[in-house]
């Protein structure tokens, strides 16, 4: 694909002011709910960020099993994808972290508005899910550290209507085969909706043609429940159950090298408890919720006798309110986080809490023309180690953002922004004193937060039922954490580094009907390019960090029962750590494409077509053209597969 080409395009389609103020026609466009860019329900078109929605349309057209594999169709970014159910996100340069807490990655992934407590996309399912919200850049102010390269928000359905059911079966090649049920609706004031599945899958073949052995995995059980009652006007309580089990996921290493016995246990749980009010009038509204859960990533090599796990218990809370008046809004808040952490590497105990407070404001004027948003937030930080191992540390931060939008004209909107993103210090970084192989690594009391400053400009287009968006951003990350040799085999933690990145994200969609009304054609495409991505003290590029990312395709709709979707998604080179032949020396891997075809068609029961009830038959073929690709050097991707289901919805 031509790159120049397309990005001309793209900036060509959002450009055309002339065009847009002689005909715009507000139909179809920004006006989605969204909640994640300022913990309130509001309509995008006052959001000041870079903010993308999937919603459940979009997810039940997906071929995707999992959040992982949904968001890679997007291409947002880089993806670090392992084979048995381990995979990270790279937006704007900064990734999830996929192992243990999510307070070592850089990018977070949040259930419902909290914190997830893992960065591996595989343990999200999308069964539940009513849609998600992506906020590209800093989002620290909203939800503490970690949130630097952006947030993916997974927001649980809430059941309405008359209670309906479904039972669902799918089987493909590599001996995959899923079965799941679910239910949803409304009886009263309570409301209910949850979704179960369980999977099994074999060894599957590479694009080369050559299974690679040992990338089955056994009894993975994922699901989501939410329950809700209405005890009094305007006053709801709320309780969400998210549970993600794998007994086990091979674990096969380098396909050059397979380890042919190796596997991993993983599970995710979370319960939360929340209570939502408001006084009814649109003035006074109110939020508090409790939760907890666990984390657990297990590695055990029966041939080597060896096996380590990482076991961590979250805790937190949160609690709101806002205040609307006229064109202002102004929502406090405080949070609460613990972490306890177990495993049989070093560090063996450690505990993390994190309370903070924040304010966040928005105001509109000249008739909502105009939106400034502005957020501050306070961050308190306490670790603490087993005694052999370190001691207890404190330290602080404090971050801040601002935001405008214009609407020039109807369907036309200029917006821009400053926010700052931070990672604390991790427990092992601020006050261990762990030895590793022969090495002693000693904590350091002094450090700073790594942090980031981000400035970005976009432009957002609704034209008839075209949606466009452009946006324009720089980071400049500093303090980054590093190790500093002490002595010969000692070391300590310094803020040294620093980075930037800066680049351009585009999207667009418009769905037309060249058929009739009873037909819905919909092209869509994304692309991410990034101007600098460099490492300031060494001048080198960062490593797995793509300079382009792009999707397209077409979706399909009719109102006889048809949908189908067509995606491709498309990778640049990246420069990544070579392992397996080059210890650890830095190489580039190649740009590659991946198309996805999915495709139904439901039978109702009732010709009237209400009630939603029938049976529905899908098929979906990933990696059509059977490409040899790879995220990460030496872990080939499944090749062509197929999955061919049914589902019976009641």
């Amino acid at each position: 694909m031509n790159k120049k080409v397309f990005l001309a395009v793209m900036l060509g389609l959002l450009s055309s002011r002339g065009v847009f103020a002689e005909e715009a026609s507000l139909t179809y466009m920004m006006d989605e709910v969204v909640v994640t860019s300022s913990r309130f329900e509001e309509m995008k078109s006052t959001v000041t960020s870079n903010v993308t929605i999937i919603g459940r349309a979009e997810i039940e057209l997906s071929s995707a099993k999992d959040l992982s594999e949904l968001l890679a169709e997007k291409s947002l970014g880089h993806f670090q994808k392992y084979p048995g159910t381990l995979t990270s996100i790279g937006l704007r340069g900064f990734r999830s972290e996929t192992h243990g807490n999510d307070l070592m990655g850089k990018v977070l992934i949040l259930l419902d508005g909290r914190r997830a407590g893992t960065g591996n996309l595989a343990k999200i399912m999308t069964e539940n899910v009513e849609r998600i919200e992506i906020i590209r850049g800093p989002a620290s102010v909203q939800y503490g550290s970690a949130a630097i390269g952006g947030v993916v928000n997974v927001i649980t359905k809430t059941g309405s209507g008359a209670p309906s059911f479904f039972a669902a079966q799918q089987v493909g090649n590599n001996e995959y085969v899923k079965t799941g049920a679910g239910a949803e609706g409304s009886i009263g004031r309570f409301d209910f909706s949850g979704s179960v599945s369980t999977a099994d899958m074999g060894d599957y073949q590479t694009g080369s043609g050559d299974t690679y052995q040992n990338t089955g995995f056994d009894d993975q059980v994922m699901g989501s429940l939410s329950l809700g009652y209405e005890f009094l006007p305007h006053q709801r309580m709320q309780v969400i159950y998210h549970v993600f089990d794998l007994e086990r996921a091979g674990s096969p290493s380098y396909f050059a090298t397979p380890d042919f016995d190796a596997y991993t246990v993983q599970n995710n749980h979370s319960t939360d408890l929340m209570y939502e009010g408001s006084d009814g009038e649109g003035r006074w509204s109110w939020m508090a919720r409790y939760y907890m859960g666990m984390d657990k990533y297990g590695y055990v090599s029966p041939s080597s006798s060896y096996m380590s796990q990482s076991d961590t218990d979250q805790q937190g809370a949160q609690a709101q309110i806002s205040y609307a008046e006229a064109s202002m809004r102004v929502t406090a808040g405080v949070d609460w986080l613990q972490y306890e952490l177990e495993s049989t590497l070093a560090p063996k105990w450690s505990q993390y809490e994190n309370p903070a407070a924040f304010v966040l404001g928005r105001y509109l004027f000249f008739d909502d023309a105009l939106t400034l948003t502005a957020g501050l937030r306070y961050d308190d930080y306490s670790v603490d180690l087993h005694a052999n191992e370190g001691t207890s540390r404190n330290t602080d931060n404090t971050s801040g953002q601002a935001g405008l939008a214009f609407r020039i004209a109807d369907g036309l909107r200029l917006r821009g922004s400053y926010a700052e993103g931070f990672r604390m210090p991790s427990a092992r970084e601020l006050a261990g004193e762990i030895v590793s192989y022969g090495k002693t690594y000693i904590g350091n009391a002094e450090l700073k937060p790594e942090s980031s400053l981000t400035w970005e400009g976009g432009i957002d287009v609704a034209w008839k039922r075209l949606v466009a968006s452009c946006t324009v951003f720089t980071t400049d990350y500093t303090d980054l954490i590093e190790t500093s040799a002490t002595g010969a085999s000692s070391y300590t933690y310094v803020n040294v580094g620093s980075a930037t990145v800066s680049g351009l994200e585009a999207e667009l969609s418009w769905p037309f009907a060249p058929l009739g009304e009873n037909w819905t054609v919909e092209p869509f495409a994304g692309y991410t390019h990034l101007f600098e991505f460099k490492d300031d003290k060494t001048g080198a590029n960062l490593p797995y960090t793509p300079e382009w990312n792009a999707s397209t395709g077409i979706r399909l709709r009719d109102k006889g029962g048809f949908a189908g979707s067509v995606n491709v998604a498309m990778t640049g080179s990246t420069i990544v750590q070579d392992w397996e032949n080059n210890n650890g020396a830095f190489v580039t891997k190649g740009s590659f494409a991946v198309v996805n075809l999915a495709a139904s068609k439901k039978f109702p029961f009732d010709h009237t077509k209400v009630n939603g009830r029938g049976i529905t038959l899908k098929g979906e073929i990933n990696n059509l053209f059977d490409r040899d690709y790879q995220y990460v050097t030496g872990y080939p991707m499944p090749g062509i597969n197929f999955v061919v289901g049914i589902r019976a919805d009641f």
